[in-house]
């Protein structure tokens, strides 16, 4: 399913994020995990703000892919799914944080 993914940054924790690299880091990430066929850059409402359009094969995945945007850098992030694919994609984040431990 085609998808647009918007979210905005929390100003004070991106520009940190910013001088010492790790938005670099989370931008390639989102690159990686959607592999978008486009990617817009902005300011809305006073916030550093991006839209991505790409292809979802599962809505489940939102979880995977909207994570690192909540704990890398406190984002908003504006997708939408139901409850089972909630449910599922949570279920991937743990088994995902359990690898890296």
């Amino acid at each position: 399913m085609r998808m647009l993914l918007k979210f905005a940054f929390d100003t004070e924790v991106a520009s940190e994020a910013i001088r010492t690299g790790k938005m670099a880091e989370v931008n390639k990430a989102l690159a990686e995990s959607t592999r978008p066929e486009a990617a817009y850059y902005c300011t809305e409402n006073g916030l550093r703000t991006g839209y991505i359009f790409f292809d979802l094969e599962d809505p489940s995945l939102i979880p995977v892919i909207a994570e690192p945007l909540f704990q890398g850098v406190k984002a908003t992030v504006e997708p939408a799914m139901n409850d089972d694919d909630l449910q599922r994609g949570l279920a991937a984040v743990a088994a995902t944080a359990g690898e890296s431990r």
